[in-house]
């Protein structure tokens, strides 16, 4: 089976694409839907992060946590967000190499909501394929990274949802 380097999903919230903007691109609280992410660390910046701006984000995965040092690439209010993963490590992001982008994507819907797309592209593209597989089994107890990372959208993106609407509703 080839390897999948790219997964995304979407889901429609009752919100403007600006307000879902202000929440997914505030690194700091994306523990908050997240499964695997907590956030970032105390040090990073707090707020919707600019285009350029880097972060340190703290996962989780099961007993295992880790860091990561990301750089937004895109930061354009109320249509896209995205940032590279460049960096990773336990407590400090000292190992470097292309690791993963997200992106989220913003559409209006016409009845006042927004349609959101969360992306996950798989940067290891220089690994090779036995080794990228074998090590995402192990990771992920058994997947590869597009299976683990769909599920994992498929849950961020409901409870961003559940969130803002209930935040947002008139």
């Amino acid at each position: 089976m080839a390897r999948v380097f790219t997964v995304s999903g979407s889901i429609v919230i009752g919100v403007s694409p600006d307000t879902a903007y202000q929440a997914v691109s505030r690194p700091a609280d994306m523990g908050r839907w997240s499964p695997e992410n907590l956030g970032t660390t105390p040090n990073s910046a707090a707020g919707s992060a600019p285009l350029g701006a880097t972060f340190v984000g703290r996962n989780v995965r099961g007993r295992f946590r880790w860091v990561t040092l990301c750089t937004v690439t895109a930061a354009d209010p109320g249509s896209r967000f995205a940032f590279r993963v460049h960096a990773i490590g336990i407590r400090r992001p000292r190992l470097r190499a292309p690791i993963a982008t997200w992106e989220y994507r913003f559409e209006p819907t016409g009845d006042g909501g927004t349609r959101v797309t969360e992306i996950w592209t798989d940067d290891r593209r220089a690994w090779p394929e036995f080794v990228a597989n074998a090590f995402d089994r192990l990771a992920t107890s058994g997947r590869t990274f597009a299976v683990f990372q769909a599920r994992n959208i498929e849950t961020t993106l409901r409870n961003l949802k559940r969130e803002l609407e209930r935040e947002h509703a008139v």
